[in-house]
């Protein structure tokens, strides 16, 4: 089997391991399946998609759709690549699965609005499949409602022109698109437990999520949330396109 690629963006070790082992885990992928490229690390490279099975782009504490004034240099050079790596990846139609920092680069790439009219806050929120969404083969054995942490400043507000609805909710109307055949992007975090999320809100407490002096009363809040389904999805994901 050739390995899936996991690109990360996330410069703390502890949020960024956490991360890797969530999607080796719950996409039931061993260490050499699961090749990680973190892209804040250094340039991305050439990259030849063929070696791969899939891509998976991780999230991030980018914003897509901040100005590009006060982007810094090294978001600026990550987004040129991912940019130039879609190019590439949406003509081959090649299998791609971008998990909230990807609504923003999918989105964009293809045409889509994306703003911070529908962010939220940290926490659990009931995601609903649409018709076409029930119908997707990488959402086999995913009900028509489940619960899936978030926690995101910008989404899509406009879909791309060939984008498809696969789920949404009631404060964030575009939680998961595809893309022709292959190329999917969730706003919710299919890889994220209570664990996972308890790191970040920690990792990221002075990032501007929420006031740090809330942290607590955020970790609060999610330590019983039922996040199951959503690794279903990665699951899905690696079984469908592993060859």
């Amino acid at each position: 089997m050739k390995p899936f690629l996991l690109l990360a963006s996330r410069a703390e070790d502890d949020a960024a391991a956490e991360e890797y082992e969530a999607f080796l885990r719950f996409g039931k992928l061993k260490p050499h399946q699961l090749q990680r490229i973190r892209l804040e690390a250094g340039p991305l490279g050439h990259l030849n998609p063929d070696e791969y099975s899939g891509i998976i782009v991780s999230g991030s504490p980018f914003n897509a759709s901040d100005p590009d004034s006060s982007k810094s240099d090294l978001q600026l050079r990550v987004e040129s690549e991912l940019g130039a790596l879609l190019d590439d990846v949406v003509e081959r139609d090649f299998p791609f699965l971008g998990a909230c920092y990807g609504v923003g680069t999918l989105g964009r790439h293809q045409g889509g609005v994306v703003d911070r009219q529908y962010g939220e806050a940290i926490g659990a929120v009931e995601i609903k499949l649409t018709a076409d969404g029930r119908q997707d083969p990488l959402l086999e054995g995913v009900p028509e409602s489940f619960s899936a942490f978030v926690g995101h400043r910008e989404a899509i507000s406009v879909l791309p022109p060939n984008a498809v609805n696969l789920a949404g909710s009631s404060t964030c109307p575009v939680q998961m698109f595809r893309i022709k055949e292959n190329l999917y992007a969730t706003q919710f975090h299919p890889e994220l437990d209570v664990p996972g999320l308890l790191t970040r809100i920690t990792v990221y407490r002075h990032a501007g999520y929420f006031p740090p002096e809330e942290a607590d009363a955020v970790r609060a809040s999610v330590r019983h949330a039922d996040v199951s389904v959503p690794p279903l999805i990665l699951a899905n994901f690696v079984r469908r396109y592993a060859r």
